[in-house]
C-alpha cells in the first residue's frame, strides 16, 4: 500500500472538478462516510483514513491536531491540483482547520473550509467526551456503529475505545487562543437537534475567517446518512475549475 492510498481508501479521479476531503470524527475511520456517494455533480468526496483506525489500526494515533495535519498534507499533496476543501465534523473540524492553516502558511490555502458541530479553536476545548469514562465512551461508539447500520461488537468496542480516548486527549490539549485567520471562506454547519454543540455556539468561527453559517435539520450524527442538502452545500462551496 502506498503512502497516499493508506490515507485515501478511494483513488481520486483525474476528471474531478473539485475535491472535498472528509475527515472522520473522534474514534472513527473512513468507514464513517460509507453511505456517502463518491461524488455530487463533478465534485468528489474523498474520505480520509487516519492513523490508528480501520485499515491503519496498527499505526499510532497522532498526538496532536498539528502533527496529524502535517502527516496528512504530505500524503494528500498530489491531489491538491484542483479546487479542494476539507470537511470536518465535531473533533475532526479542528483537524480540518489545522490542515487549512498549515496550507495557508505554505501559500496553498484550500478553496474553502467546511466545519460542522464544533466550536471555533479559540473557544474550546469543550464536549461531553472530555468527562466520559471508558464505559461511556464505549456506549457512544456503539451509538455511532448503530447509526452506520452495524452491530457493536464488544471486542472491537474495547479496541476502539483506546483510539477514542487518545483522540479525546488530543482535543483536551488543543489550545488556539489567537487562531490564524484563514484567507479562504469558512462554512459552518449546525444541526437543529444537536444536543452536543448548539448552532449559536459556533459563531466564533467568524474570528477564523470569512464565515457563513447554515443550520440543517437533524441531530449530531445526521451527517452520517449523507443528507442531500449537506452534499449540495459542499459541492456548491467549491469554485468551478
Amino acid at each position: 500500500m502506498t503512502r497516499a492510498s493508506a490515507w485515501l481508501p478511494h483513488a481520486p479521479s483525474a476528471a474531478a472538478a473539485g475535491r472535498v476531503f472528509c475527515l472522520p470524527y473522534a474514534g472513527c475511520g473512513a468507514g464513517l462516510f460509507r453511505h456517502w456517494p463518491r461524488q455530487h455533480d463533478s465534485i468528489e468526496f474523498l474520505p480520509v483514513e487516519l492513523p490508528g483506525r480501520e485499515t491503519r489500526l496498527a499505526e499510532p494515533v497522532a498526538g496532536s491536531y498539528e502533527d496529524l495535519a502535517t502527516a496528512m498534507l504530505e500524503a494528500l499533496a498530489p491531489y491538491l491540483d484542483v479546487p479542494f476543501a476539507f470537511f470536518g465534523h465535531c473533533w475532526s473540524a479542528l483537524a480540518a482547520y489545522e490542515a487549512s492553516a498549515q496550507l495557508q502558511r505554505a501559500g496553498l490555502p484550500p478553496a474553502r473550509l467546511f466545519v460542522s458541530s464544533q466550536l471555533a479553536p479559540q473557544d474550546g476545548p469543550t464536549g461531553r467526551m472530555l468527562e466520559m469514562n471508558d464505559a461511556e465512551l464505549a456506549d457512544d461508539l456503539g451509538a455511532t456503529i448503530t447509526a452506520l447500520g452495524g452491530q457493536p461488537h464488544p471486542d472491537l468496542l474495547a479496541l476502539y475505545v483506546e483510539v477514542l480516548r487518545a483522540d479525546v486527549e488530543v482535543s483536551r490539549r488543543y489550545r488556539r487562543p489567537r487562531p490564524l485567520r484563514l484567507s479562504c471562506p469558512i462554512t459552518a454547519f449546525g444541526w437543529t437537534d444537536d444536543d452536543e454543540i448548539r448552532p449559536p455556539q459556533m459563531t466564533g468561527w467568524q474570528e477564523c475567517g470569512d464565515a457563513t453559517f447554515t443550520v440543517f435539520p437533524g441531530d449530531h450524527r445526521r451527517f452520517i446518512a449523507a443528507p442531500p442538502e449537506l452534499l449540495a452545500a459542499l459541492a456548491a462551496g467549491l469554485p468551478a475549475r
